[in-house]
């Protein structure tokens, strides 16, 4: 049996199809397309990780490395251990004065582990706002966006990998991308390529179609490419390694994009410009910056990654050098470095998730290519580079529980030997960022253990068998307490702050966001709400560590990106249980102590308004009234960049196209017929694996009186299936309509 939502009708890994052959299967009537150019293989071998690397000689420092680079780092890292000393040892105050408990060690521990990580954003935050306000910071392998543009002599494929995705929505923005390319002069150094892992049926037709109307409408079809895999092996990683092994010896470079990225063609060039002229680079990382954000919840995330978001990636540009990361996409990539150095291995594992198939590839890639020892840039000043983020809290826990997973899986990769040792901090951060919401609820849960041991423990006033003036006093020091709480809050919203500091530097950036006095607002609302929904989070990435660590796969499902009214039966449905939480956490706490449940207020607040504040932030009607007032607004909205304009251009032309039934689309379309049949690989041969699906498509074919007929018995299977056959779609479309 083939797997389901993964058909492959003849046991192909992929459409490595001779276009001569095809021609000889098709109708003489029938145009023969090139949907692609001559295969350029090149070879991408499967990485050992408990091998050494092949180097080639290389040097150990790259040429594009910061001279200072070890100055940054140790204060960085002597930054954040200071201030984690000395938080840790107030805490102990707090808690273990009179001598140190077992729930005390506990809480000390944890809290230590949070603080430092906190501390570690704002050391690292901190050198970002000393970068960025130089005015000189960012910048490097000689990118300036002041001079001219630079002319390109090698070449660069765009990239752009759909896995069930709105092909209309994903073609209008590579479409943008395409035309702003080509309005720098310099587009016949760009091959496009759309790469399809798609299993919906319905959804790879209209793809096809979308891909013809692209070329119609550029009249280009020797620059536009489609490839569908039949196969779709080790997800978005095997369908960019399998680009890379059958056409990447033709290039010099490929640009990953993802299906919502947006880059202006300016940008591009200037980064294609900079792998020229930096030959140990092997890949340089945007700094992507939300926009298109209609709901309120998209909104908040595009404020803060517009407005902190840079504070943020300055620092860790800073102070990562040339061993910075890479985040999947909207980054130019030496394809030979990728080659070389990038092929992903399944990781071995007794049990599940942990094994097989590396998810979150992207940092393992740029970890792996620095182990080659090729410099991974990252460029923060450089503007241009463009995404969108999920319309809901509910969309983005579901693409956050396969990140998660991916992350987790990241601690059978830092024992990779010869990893640098920048890049093994890079693994341990993402999955720090997971790992810390179930610290954050075990250290809530142990205080209130604390305050329970005080409520039935009974106190020795009078410890040990010397006898002591003075009683040894257990408490926890209120006062104390406030004021490491205080500091708590002082490091964890710094670097909002220093953000809304460096913006006195940048007037460009002060005047988008409505001024400095509604950009604080804004800080201040988005701090909020934001505050608000962080225990809510913490209880969904607490569930998907927890649910990983049991065995349980995230799977692989298409993101939805289109904004959509989210019921709130829907919402109530998916929250009730934070809410329930909350509530049995706060009556448990006031039923301790009055003084413990006020102290869990923050956390309780946003637990018992779990369904409101989903329901209202995933709201179009309360992201446009904010919008309205002049709160949470960003540059790219009052001052729409051109690539922008294209791409909303682009998506108004096709946003009342739906995807519709895969064979009544081709009925519809003679040429779109002869462009799916030359994509498809050859008939089976006797002997070769048989297809139960496309067996029994084939009898209800041959059963069915007409093409509609067929269309309504036809299950989802069986028409993938049918969809890979010349036979079966002439059959299909011999039947009467």
């Amino acid at each position: 049996m083939t797997e389901p939502h993964n058909v492959s009708c003849h046991n192909l890994e992929d459409n490595k199809v001779n276009t001569d052959d095809l021609s000889q299967n098709q109708n003489s009537d029938q145009p023969v397309f090139t949907v692609l150019p001559p295969e350029t293989p090149i070879d991408m071998p499967v990485q050992n990780l408990q091998a050494n690397p092949n180097i080639y000689g290389r040097p150990k420092t790259p040429p594009t490395q910061a001279p200072n680079i070890l100055l940054r780092r140790l204060f960085v890292f002597v930054v954040s251990i200071a201030l984690t000393v000395y938080a840790s040892y107030e805490m102990n105050l707090v808690f273990n004065s009179y001598g140190m408990t077992a729930l005390g060690l506990i809480i000390l521990v944890i809290f230590t582990i949070l603080f430092f990580w906190i501390a570690f954003s704002f050391a690292s935050s901190l050198g970002g706002f000393l970068e960025q306000v130089s005015k000189k910071g960012g910048l490097s392998l000689g990118i300036n966006p002041k001079d001219p543009l630079p002319s390109l002599i090698k070449k660069t494929a765009v990239l752009m990998p759909t896995y069930n995705e709105d092909p209309h929505r994903v073609l209008a923005g590579l479409k943008a991308i395409y035309d702003s390319i080509q309005a720098t002069g310099q587009g016949k150094q760009f091959d496009f390529f759309i790469l399809s892992d798609t299993t919906n049926p319905d959804v790879w037709v209209e793809e096809e179609a979308a891909f013809l109307r692209f070329r119609q409408k550029t009249g280009d079809d020797t620059h536009i490419f489609y490839r569908r895999r039949f196969k779709n092996t080790d997800r978005k990683a095997g369908n960019l390694g399998d680009w890379v092994r059958r056409f990447g010896g033709g290039y010099d470079h490929m640009l990953s994009l993802d299906a919502d990225s947006l880059m202006e063609g300016d940008t591009v060039v200037r980064v294609c410009a900079a792998m020229e002229a930096n030959e140990g680079v092997g890949l340089i990382q945007t700094l992507p910056v939300i926009v298109n954000g209609t709901t309120l919840f998209a909104r908040l995330q595009q404020f803060a990654g517009r407005v902190y978001g840079p504070t943020i990636a300055y620092g860790i540009a800073w102070w990562h050098g040339s061993e910075s990361n890479y985040w999947g996409h909207n980054a130019v990539i030496r394809i030979k470095a990728f080659a070389e150095q990038a092929g992903m291995p399944h990781l071995p594992s007794v049990r599940k998730p942990f094994g097989g198939m590396i998810m979150s590839h992207d940092f393992v890639e740029a970890a792996l290519m620095r182990r080659g020892r090729w410099a991974i840039h990252m460029v923060p000043a450089l503007q241009g580079s463009y995404e969108e983020s999920p319309p809901s809290l509910t969309d983005i826990a579901v693409r956050d529980r396969r990140w998660c997973q991916g992350n987790l899986q990241h601690i059978m990769v830092i024992p990779t030997k010869k990893l640098s040792w920048i890049s093994r901090i890079h693994m341990l951060t993402g999955i720090g960022a997971y790992i810390m919401s179930p610290l954050w609820l075990l250290s809530l849960l142990v205080g209130i253990m604390v305050s329970l041991q005080a409520l039935f423990v009974k106190p020795e006033y009078f410890t040990g068998t010397d006898r002591v003036l003075f009683p040894n006093w257990p408490q926890v020091d209120p006062v104390l307490a406030k004021y490491v709480f205080i500091l708590t809050m002082l490091v964890l919203l710094a670097p909002k702050f220093l953000a809304w500091i460096a913006m006195f530097f940048n007037p460009e950036l002060r005047k988008g966001c409505g001024g400095s006095i509604k950009a604080l607002s804004s800080i201040f609302l988005e701090t909020l709400i934001g505050g608000l929904i962080a225990p809510i989070a913490m209880l969904i990435q607490t569930t998907a560590v927890m649910s990983i660590l049991l065995g349980y796969d995230s799977g692989w499902n298409a993101q939805r990106r289109d904004v959509g009214f989210i019921p709130l039966k829907d919402v109530v449905r998916d929250y009730w249980r934070h809410t329930a939480f909350g509530i049995l956490v706060g009556i448990f706490a006031w039923e301790v102590s009055p003084s413990l449940f006020f102290w869990m207020t923050p956390v309780l607040l946003g637990l018992l308004l779990a369904i409101p504040l989903v329901w209202i932030t995933s709201s179009q009607r309360f992201g446009a009234f904010c919008m309205k007032i002049g709160l949470l607004i960003i540059p790219e909205e009052t001052a729409r960049p051109d690539i922008l304009r294209r791409d909303r251009i682009e998506k108004r032309r096709v946003m009342d196209m739906e995807v519709q039934d895969a064979f009544s689309t081709l009925v519809n379309d003679p040429e779109l017929v002869a462009l799916h049949m030359s994509c498809l690989p050859p008939e089976r041969k006797k002997g070769e694996v048989i297809n139960p699906h496309y067996l029994v498509g084939m009898v209800k074919l041959n059963e069915v009186d007409n093409q509609d007929q067929a269309m309504q018995i036809l299950t989802h299977d069986e028409k993938s299936a049918l969809l890979c056959s010349r036979q079966a779609i002439n059959k299909f479309l011999s039947l009467p309509i």
